[in-house]
């Protein structure tokens, strides 16, 4: 987290201008009503406690959809589109047969974040080792940071701790924020 780099983000998206993100869980059993979506509203909380900490105006709506990836698919295309500026994905992110959302945000985006997603892997896989499991992506699509997570409660605090380390920076490249010096 870099002060510099949330002042550039905080001047720039404004009530006028929101940051917007998107917050989809991926989950049939949610989807269907079956059982309450908790780490959709994880990410949420996580989000708004560094949003509103750095003082950047935002706009955050959330989405429950089925692990189905035409419905994902259309989903990360309409958003960017819609020129949304970041989105979190939990769930579908293991070898499971229906675990597809890695897949479909590799397939739609421009650019691929490894490093962020390998150190977390690392670290928490080090005590954990089933956490080496997970297929998460750190991605670019147009201007839209794309970050896809695991379902998990503990995984949604495992990973938004270590991703909201570099996502201010990440956003003020993708967006020229930056001003180097």
């Amino acid at each position: 987290m870099s002060l510099k780099d949330q002042a550039y983000l905080a001047e720039h998206f404004t009530k006028k201008n929101p940051l917007r993100v998107q917050i989809i869980t991926m989950s049939d059993r949610a989807a269907s009503g079956e059982y309450e979506d908790k780490s959709g509203p994880q990410v949420s909380e996580h989000l708004l406690a560094f949003l509103g900490g750095a003082h950047i105006a935002h706009d955050i709506n959330t989405l429950i959809l089925p692990d189905d990836p035409d419905g994902l698919r259309e989903t990360l295309l309409k958003a960017k589109d819609d020129e949304l500026h970041l989105i979190f994905t939990t769930g579908g992110t293991g070898v499971g047969p229906r675990d597809n959302t890695p897949d479909v945000v590799i397939d739609v985006s421009d650019k691929i974040i490894p490093g962020v997603m390998e150190h977390i892997r690392l670290k928490y896989g080090a005590d954990k080792p089933c956490a080496l499991l997970s297929r998460t992506v750190a991605a670019v699509m147009a201007s839209t940071l794309i970050y896809t997570i695991p379902g998990s409660t503990k995984g949604v605090d495992e990973y938004m701790t270590e991703l909201l380390k570099t996502m201010d920076h990440t956003l003020c490249v993708i967006h020229s924020l930056e001003k180097h010096e």
